[in-house]
């Protein structure tokens, strides 16, 4: 591997090297230790998951507004401090202005449809009624994404298997959730992830299957992506005091910009 000269910015340095540390990780001749501490370094080099934000691009709607859904099974509450947390981070990264505040929104409300972007978590039974089922019909029509994320991290669990069911139910066979691809505009609607979705700390810690999922799943809806489906649990990941990010050496939560943007434009 040919280590590049540094140049004058810190960060064109660090995302060449990051390049070279891809292409040592793809090596065949590269120890599997090397190999996955390149691939590593490719991916997390300069503390910041070596990713560089776009311009916030034009908006459909002016202003986020963190809602989350309220549906009649589960533990629809749960992660209470996620919604500070995303909200930081739209303050923080981007030019989106934002209320301040969570509201709660049931899934068969008249006005679902108002929202550009919808959080939904649980662990439990996923069973919506029919008006439930057509409140979300009527939201995906108009634009809006559903960002559905199990809090048990698995792909067998209650959640996983009944919210699954649920979008065939909404949906029809659209609603099968095929994987997306790392190539998808959803990892760089803001920040650029190229391997996909970040990984959480949760996903290994025996609580769920002990598998690392790459890949988020969704509904492709009159040709845009209308329900994001993850079995990572950001919303553990995101559940804590959006003051201690300072502490962190790395911010999780820089996810939550693309999810938000790739809503509102």
């Amino acid at each position: 591997m040919t280590i590049p000269h540094p140049p004058a910015d810190r960060r064109t340095f660090l995302r060449r090297l990051g390049s070279a540390a891809a292409a040592l990780a793809a090596s065949v001749s590269a120890t599997p230790a090397l190999a996955h501490a390149a691939a590593r370094f490719a991916r997390d080099g300069d503390g910041t998951d070596g990713l560089l934000p776009t311009a916030t691009p034009a908006l459909r709607r002016s202003e986020f507004q963190f809602a989350r859904l309220r549906y009649s099974s589960g533990d629809w509450d749960y992660n209470p401090k996620v919604c500070a947390n995303v909200l930081d981070t739209i303050l923080q990264y981007t030019t989106v202005p934002v209320r301040e505040q969570e509201i709660v929104i049931a899934a068969d409300s008249e006005e679902l449809a108002a929202f550009p972007w919808v959080f939904m978590t649980g662990h439990k039974l996923v069973r919506f009624t029919e008006a439930e089922r057509e409140g979300l019909r009527r939201f995906v029509d108009a634009g809006g994404v559903l960002v559905s994320d199990d809090c048990n991290h698995d792909v067998n669990g209650l959640y996983a298997t009944t919210f699954e069911a649920e979008m065939l139910k909404v949906f029809g066979s659209p609603g099968a959730m095929p994987k997306l691809p790392n190539s998808h505009p959803l990892y760089s609607a803001f920040f650029r992830f190229p391997f996909g979705p970040p990984q959480t700390s949760h996903e290994l810690n025996g609580w769920g299957d002990n598998i690392v999922h790459e890949y988020l799943r969704g509904v492709t809806h009159r040709n845009r992506l209308g329900v994001i489906y993850t079995n990572k649990d950001y919303g553990c990941e995101w559940d804590y005091d959006w003051r201690n990010k300072r502490f962190r050496s790395r911010d999780n939560t820089k996810f939550a910009a693309n999810l938000v943007v790739y809503a509102m434009t």
